[in-house]
């Protein structure tokens, strides 16, 4: 069981986090960001990972993890800086332990692979975590990364958001599987699903797994089970393929709200408590949406950074012809 305290800042951390998140959807309709892909009930998921893990520690993120970035206290406005289109990634990885969100379908969990085991072998006890959905585990890279993880016994977590749709995609029409978690079986992972609406739940399975991998047992592969309650992004429209019944229906196990009663039956959560982090989330997100109504400050001339460790002749050619413009 997941200490008290802990699941308090869990509570926090998901209250703001969901704030930011309508804030970030509301920038996409003004035009604000290019897209955005809600987190909107899959905080629980986001924040569990965030908070089981230690700050030394790696967390490789997908594009619809805004919420998980800044809960390891990453600024919002470099988070959303790959979705406004200003940069690939808007924060400084190394600084924050965390790699740049990643948008092509589970290529990050074999860089999780090898960050993990190349931090074992510098005599570290890191451990890197990788966020992934249900439509990653059809990618090749997830089957090679499970498959180097296993044989390599790299200290790496794979946590699968199942949220039931690979975008249009339902779980039925991409695996016969019974569940994700089994994929692990056969590649010598140790596997376990875990309800992904419940964070107590999964704080208990998450810090486990993290500890042990940090022991030495090896990798993990945890479903969690959830749901996508908005649209697969601010350009999707949900309608097309899924019933209003069923995400209804989800609704009954919304993340924040069963904390919420969790932590007030338990008398860990007071009603003026739960004001003042409502307050708090409305000032977070007043802070993103003014800081995103001025227009970011570029440099052409960064499309040619950070390609290679030093610069090629081409792209040194490229500069120059960027900086005649």
């Amino acid at each position: 069981m997941p200490p008290p305290e802990l699941l308090r800042t869990a509570y926090r951390r998901m209250v703001v986090g969901r704030r930011f998140d309508a804030q970030a959807t509301a920038l996409a309709r003004q035009g604000r960001l290019a897209v955005h892909p809600s987190s909107l009930g899959q905080e629980a998921c986001q924040i569990g990972a965030a908070l089981a893990l230690r700050p030394t520690d790696w967390l490789f993120p997908t594009y619809r993890d805004g919420v998980a970035l800044i809960s390891r206290d990453i600024d919002p406005v470099e988070t959303l800086t790959l979705l406004r289109g200003d940069a690939h990634c808007g924060y400084d990885p190394v600084a924050h332990r965390t790699a740049p969100q990643c948008t092509p379908l589970a290529t990050h969990t074999a860089h999780a692979t090898g960050l993990a085991h190349g931090e074992r072998l510098k005599g570290t006890d890191t451990v890197a975590l990788a966020l992934l959905g249900d439509g990653a585990t059809s990618e090749g890279d997830f089957h090679e990364a499970l498959g180097l993880a296993g044989v390599l016994k790299a200290p790496v977590i794979f946590l699968v958001q199942n949220n039931g749709y690979a975008i249009s995609v339902p779980f039925a029409a991409q695996s016969a599987a019974p569940a994700l978690a089994y994929k692990g079986v056969g590649y010598g992972v140790r596997s376990e699903q875990v309800d992904g609406n419940d964070v107590v739940a999964l704080l208990a399975v998450l810090r486990k797994a993290v500890e042990d991998a940090r022991a030495g047992g090896g990798p993990w592969l945890i479903e969690a089970h959830t749901y996508r309650m908005a649209p697969h992004t601010s350009a999707d429209d949900p309608t097309r393929y899924r019933p209003a019944e069923e995400a209804e229906s989800w609704r009954d196990r919304d993340p924040v709200e069963r904390l919420e009663r969790w932590l007030t039956e338990h008398q860990l959560l007071t009603p003026a408590e739960a004001e003042e982090i409502a307050a708090e989330a409305e000032a977070y997100a007043a802070g993103v949406r003014v800081r995103l109504s001025a227009d970011a400050e570029t440099d052409r001339r960064d499309l040619t950074d950070h390609v290679f460790s030093a610069p090629t002749p081409q792209l040194i050619e490229q500069r120059a012809a960027l900086e005649g413009c």
